[in-house]
């Protein structure tokens, strides 16, 4: 038979109920789970494209999708998309947004359209229009209408770096973190979202309220 023959399938249309199924491939390491409502595909021995249409949900041994539609493409299924009202979870975060990209090769993840990342080990709730995430390092790069809880804090910014390991968030882009009544500005502002500490560098202004009880909290250079 020809190396580069296809063959399309489409099964699962409108399945009564929804299976999880082990997919007819595996890599070396990793097998792929996936359970939906229809399924179209093709195989060849340089490209493989899976799309999967209605409930769609997939599972490794490092993320958990579900979406609308979820489309798994590459060399051994590398690539993930998933699009329409994602949400699903990692070893570290549990995330929702409009569309996601996930390699499984680079452990690396871009979420985009009204994203949230939770991260419920340290009481980390992240929103921004665009999160990217790499399961290696345990870094999340932040843009656009970054708004951060945890704890006390409220951290409002245009470009974030938490760095989930170290437990340090760096904000920058008109930063501004709010503890309780007191408010502080800079140009750069990093928190120690363990020990509470703040750090600001460049344009530093802010507004401590007399009855604060929380004590000293920032370092002004």
């Amino acid at each position: 038979m020809n190396s580069n023959f296809t063959k399309f399938i489409s099964v699962l249309k409108k399945a009564p109920l929804v299976l999880l199924l082990l997919l007819p491939f595996q890599t070396v390491s990793e097998n792929i789970k996936f359970s939906t409502d229809s399924m179209t595909g093709s195989i060849s021995s340089k490209n493989n494209t899976t799309i999967l249409t209605g409930n769609a949900k997939v599972i490794t041994e490092s993320m958990e999708i579900s979406a609308d539609q979820i489309q798994i493409t590459g060399e051994n299924y590398r690539f993930i998309t998933a699009t329409g009202n994602v949400s699903g979870k990692s070893e570290s975060f549990d995330f929702t947004c409009g569309r996601l990209t996930y390699d499984r090769e680079t452990k690396r993840a871009n979420l985009q359209d009204s994203v949230t990342l939770i991260d419920e080990q340290n009481d980390v709730t992240a929103q921004a229009e665009i999160i990217e995430y790499n399961q290696e390092s345990e870094i999340a790069v932040m843009q656009i209408d970054v708004n951060i809880q945890q704890k006390n804090n409220t951290c409002v910014a245009s470009y974030a770096i938490y760095r989930k390991e170290g437990q340090m968030l760096d904000l920058s882009g008109n930063p501004n973190i709010q503890q309780g009544n007191d408010i502080f500005r800079a140009q750069q502002i990093s928190l120690n979202l363990e020990t509470q500490q703040i750090t600001l560098d460049g344009r530093v202004r802010g507004t401590v309220s007399t009855e604060s009880s929380t004590g000293e909290k920032a370092d002004g250079n």
